[in-house]
C-alpha cells in the first residue's frame, strides 16, 4: 500500500484510541476464541480414535468435551462482537461529529460550490462504511488472521509433510486476492462518485419540486434521474462481476487443495505414515481454514472499497475556511448600530469587481434602503457586513471597530436578518423561533410573536407554538413563515437588522401583516433593507442608488426624484404603475 492510501487509515487513529479498551477486551475474546478453535480438531481426532476402537464411555467423555469446547468458542465469539461492534460505533460517532463540526467552520464560498447530496452522502454513507470496516478489522478479521496462524501451526505439528504440501497454493492465493483488491479500490471510487451524483441529483430535485411541477419538467426529470442512475448502475455491476470472478476462482483453488490433501493423506495412510484418526483431526483444522480465508477474501474486498469512501471523508478535513478569527480576535461588546465601509473593493472573480474604494457611513438608528438594478451588489454589501466575505480592500467598521477585529460569533449574534426566501427547519414553532437556542423562553417567544403579527396565527394552532413545523414550513403560507422569521430576528434583539425583499413573493393582505410587523422590528436599530417595493422604500432615511460598483445616487425618495436621475428611472420602471 502506497504512503498516501496508508496515511487515510493512520487519519482514523485519533478517533480509535479513546476505545482502546473496549477494543482490548475485545482481543482477549479473540485469543480465547482462537484457542478454543484450534482444540477442536484435536478433540474430532480423539472421538474419532475412540469411536474406532469401540470406548463408548471415552467417546461420551471427549464428545462432552468437544461440546465445552464449542461452548467456550461461542461465548468468546459474542464478547469479542459486542466489545467490537460498541468501539467501532464510538468511533464512527466521533468521526462524523468532527466531520459535522468541520463543516460548520467553512466559509459560505465553500457551500456555494459544494453538493448538498455529496456532502449527505459523505457523512452517512461513507462514514458508515468506514465504522463497518473498524468493526469487521477489530473483531471477524484479527480473528480470522490467528485462526490463519494457530490452526497452521497445529497441523505442522501434526503432520508437517502434508502441511507445506497444502500450502504450495497459499501464495497463488495472495497474490490473487491483492489483484482483485487493486482493481477493487479503482472500481469503487468510481462507484461512490457515481451513488454521490445520485444523492445530489436527488436532493436538488426534490428540494425544488415546486419548479419542477410548475414547470411541468416531470418527465425531464425522470428521464435525467434515469440516466444518472443506470451510471450508477453499471458502476455498481462492475464491482458485483468483479466479485463474481473472484469467488468461484478462489474456491475452485481451495478444493484442488482440498483433493490434493485426500490424495496425500490417503498415501500416507497406505504407506502406515499417518493414523486415520490423525487424518481426520487434519482435515477438520483444514475445514477450519476455509471460512477464515474466505473472510479474508471479503473483508480485504471490503477494505479496499472503504478506502475510497475513506478519501473522501477526510478530503473534507483538508478544506480550509476562507474566513477565520484573527489569533487576538475579541469578542464584539453590545454596539449602537454605526456602520461605517471604508474604501472597500470586493470581486467574486479577479475579473469582475462588484465594488471599486466604495465608502459609506450610517449613524444608529438609520434605516438605508439599498435598490438598483440586478447583479449591482446590493446582497453582496450585507454580505460583507456579516462577514460572509472579506474585502479585498478597505475595511468595514461598527461602533469604529474593523469587524475583522472581533469574532465572527459575537458580530453575527449583533445581526439580525429577514430573508426573502425564508427557511424553516423540522421542529416546532417555538423551537423555530428559537433557532440555536437550546433553552427555550416561552415569554420571549410570545413577546417576539406579537411585536411579528404572528402570535394569532399561532394561537390558531390546536398545539400552538408546540406545532410541528415540516421540513422548510411547508405547512404554513409565505406570509406565516416570513412572520415566523421576524420573530426570528426580533427576538435575537440585534441591533443591525437586514431585510433582503422581505416581501416581494407576498399577495397584498399578507404583505400588509409583515410590512406592519417590519415596521416594529425596525425601531430604533440601524436598518439595511433591499427592496423592490415602494412601500418599503419610500420610507427609508436614505436611499443608496448602487450602479457599476459605487453609490452613484443618496438622499430620500422626494430628494432623488427631485434629481431626476437613475433612481427617478428605476423609479419609473419598477415602481409606477
Amino acid at each position: 500500500m502506497s504512503p498516501k492510501k496508508r496515511s487515510v487509515y493512520w487519519q482514523l487513529l485519533p478517533f480509535l484510541q479513546p476505545q482502546w479498551s473496549l477494543f482490548a477486551w475485545s482481543f482477549v475474546c479473540i485469543v480465547g476464541y482462537v484457542l478454543a478453535t484450534v482444540m477442536l480438531p484435536y478433540l474430532a481426532g480423539q472421538v474419532t480414535y475412540f469411536i474406532s476402537q469401540g470406548q463408548v464411555p471415552n467417546i461420551a467423555r471427549w464428545l462432552g468435551l468437544t461440546t465445552l469446547a464449542f461452548l467456550i468458542q461461542n461465548l468468546f465469539q459474542y464478547g469479542e462482537k459486542v466489545f467490537s461492534i460498541r468501539a467501532s460505533l464510538a468511533a464512527v460517532l466521533a468521526l462524523r461529529k468532527q466531520v459535522y463540526t468541520h463543516l460548520h467552520k467553512l466559509s459560505i464560498d465553500y457551500f456555494a460550490s459544494a453538493k448538498t447530496g455529496d456532502l449527505s452522502y459523505r457523512l452517512t454513507e461513507d462514514i458508515d462504511r468506514i465504522g463497518e470496516v473498524i468493526y469487521k478489522m477489530s473483531q471477524q478479521f484479527i480473528s480470522c488472521v490467528f485462526q490463519l496462524i494457530a490452526i497452521p501451526i497445529y497441523m505442522f505439528y501434526l503432520n508437517w509433510p502434508l502441511t507445506l504440501a497444502g500450502f504450495l497454493i497459499a501464495p497463488l492465493m495472495a497474490w490473487l486476492i491483492g489483484s482483485f483488491g487493486n482493481r477493487m479500490l479503482s472500481l469503487s471510487r468510481r462507484s461512490q462518485n457515481e451513488i454521490s451524483n445520485l444523492s445530489s441529483l436527488l436532493t436538488e430535485v426534490l428540494g425544488n419540486i415546486r419548479v419542477v411541477k410548475a414547470f411541468a419538467a416531470d418527465e425531464y426529470e425522470v428521464e435525467r434521474f434515469g440516466a444518472v442512475a443506470d451510471e450508477n448502475r453499471i458502476a455498481k455491476y462492475r464491482i458485483e462481476h468483479l466479485t463474481a470472478i473472484q469467488y468461484p476462482v478462489v474456491g475452485f483453488l481451495e478444493a484442488v487443495g482440498i483433493m490434493f490433501l485426500f490424495l496425500l493423506g490417503g498415501w500416507q495412510i497406505a504407506l502406515g505414515q499417518l493414523q486415520p484418526q490423525e487424518f481426520v483431526s487434519f482435515l477438520v483444522a483444514v475445514a477450519l481454514l476455509i471460512d477464515p480465508i474466505n473472510l479474508v477474501t471479503q473483508h480485504y474486498n471490503t477494505f479496499k472499497q472503504t478506502e475510497a469512501s475513506a478519501e473522501r471523508v477526510f478530503e473534507l478535513f483538508s478544506e480550509e475556511p476562507t474566513l477565520q478569527d484573527r489569533e487576538n480576535a475579541k469578542i464584539l461588546p453590545p454596539i449602537t448600530g454605526k456602520v461605517e465601509y471604508r474604501d472597500i473593493s470586493f470581486s467574486y472573480a479577479s475579473d469582475k469587481p462588484v465594488f471599486q474604494s466604495l465608502s459609506l457611513l450610517v449613524n444608529p438608528g438609520d434605516v438605508i434602503a439599498l435598490v438598483g438594478p440586478s447583479g449591482a451588489g446590493k446582497t453582496t454589501l450585507v454580505n460583507l457586513l456579516a462577514r460572509f466575505y472579506d474585502p479585498q480592500a478597505g475595511k468595514i467598521l461598527v461602533d469604529g471597530t474593523d469587524i475583522r477585529d472581533v469574532t465572527l460569533r459575537s458580530l453575527r449574534q449583533q445581526i439580525g436578518a429577514v430573508p426573502q426566501e425564508t427557511t424553516l427547519f423540522s421542529g416546532t414553532i417555538a423551537q423555530n423561533i428559537a433557532y440555536g437556542q437550546t433553552n427555550l423562553n416561552y415569554e420571549e417567544i410570545e413577546a417576539a410573536a406579537k411585536v411579528a403579527n404572528a402570535h394569532n396565527f399561532i394561537q390558531q394552532f390546536s398545539q400552538k407554538y408546540h406545532t410541528w413545523v415540516g421540513e422548510r414550513g411547508v405547512n404554513l403560507s409565505g406570509g406565516q413563515r416570513q412572520r415566523i422569521a421576524i420573530a426570528r430576528a426580533i427576538l435575537l434583539n440585534p441591533r443591525i437588522l437586514i431585510l433582503d425583499e422581505a416581501t416581494s413573493a407576498l399577495d397584498s393582505e399578507s404583505e400588509a401583516l409583515v410590512q406592519e410587523a417590519l415596521e416594529r422590528a425596525m425601531e430604533n436599530r440601524t436598518v439595511f433593507v433591499i427592496a423592490h417595493r415602494l412601500s418599503t422604500v419610500r420610507k427609508a432615511d436614505r436611499i443608496l442608488f448602487l450602479e457599476h460598483g459605487q453609490i452613484s445616487e443618496s438622499g430620500t425618495h422626494f430628494e432623488l426624484l427631485e434629481q431626476r436621475g437613475r433612481y427617478e428611472q428605476f423609479y419609473a420602471q419598477q415602481f409606477k404603475e
